[in-house]
């Protein structure tokens, strides 16, 4: 990243971390509120709040779809850390609370790509774009998927 793109970064995070302080001195306590949050403050590598409004945003959720985004965030979190075990879990918990999350799948397969497990791998990117037509996410990881296997055959 160039300086002027670490600088726009920063403040872009600190908005929005002000922004979401604001909705809760006014009263607003949802799952979604602190699920974004729980983002914010670990881009803004505030990491004793990243949990703990992560937990709050679970506590509030009031349906399944809500329960899987808080974890498929978490997913992130621990890519974001290295911890590709617990991202593993956490899109497992995403996908055990709500099955078409699409998102979900792509990012399961992506660690399934990087452990050799390319038959999973693939059985995962297709359901993640048969669920989300919109979504080039998964057309492009299964294009890279096939490369990789491709390459390996040829050795």
């Amino acid at each position: 990243m160039t300086k002027w793109s670490n600088y726009y970064l920063k403040i872009m995070v600190k908005k929005h971390l002000d922004l979401h302080r604001r909705l809760l001195q006014m009263g607003v306590y949802n799952c979604q509120l602190f699920n974004n949050l729980g983002l914010c403050c670990f881009y803004a590598q505030q990491y004793d709040m990243t949990l703990s409004s992560f937990e709050r945003a679970l506590s509030l959720a009031v349906n399944d779809e809500e329960v899987a985004d808080v974890w498929y965030n978490l997913g992130h979190v621990a890519v974001g850390t290295g911890d590709i075990n617990l991202a593993h879990q956490c899109f497992k918990l995403a996908l055990a609370n709500n099955n078409n999350h699409a998102e979900a799948y792509n990012n399961l397969a992506v660690l399934e790509m990087r452990k050799g497990h390319h038959e999973q791998a693939r059985g995962l990117l297709q359901t993640a774009a048969a669920l989300a037509l919109h979504m080039y996410e998964p057309h492009y990881n299964f294009a890279a998927l096939s490369d990789k296997v491709m390459n390996m055959k040829k050795k």
